[in-house]
């Protein structure tokens, strides 16, 4: 499991490569889940939820969402 923080520390380019690569993971994992042949399947939850931290990550650099600075009460107060 990833933590935000590693994330975010991440440039962009850097992001949309390992989002494909969790992609790629994600689907293997499927696949072998689909035949039986998977040994963890906590695997693919671990596997999505990353996929949706790096998702995340990604859309708030694009809206311009700075929280690696502040915490969420805090920008909450803001918006009041």
């Amino acid at each position: 499991m990833l933590k935000v923080k590693k994330i975010r520390e991440k440039s962009d380019e850097e992001l949309l490569q390992f989002e494909h690569d969790l992609t790629e993971d994600f689907f293997k994992l499927r696949f072998q889940h689909a035949t039986g042949q998977m040994e963890n399947p906590t695997k693919l939850r671990q596997i999505r939820q990353d996929i949706a931290r790096v998702k995340t990550v990604i859309r708030e650099r694009q809206i311009g969402i700075d929280l690696s600075r502040k915490t969420v009460s805090e920008a909450d107060k803001g918006n009041k």
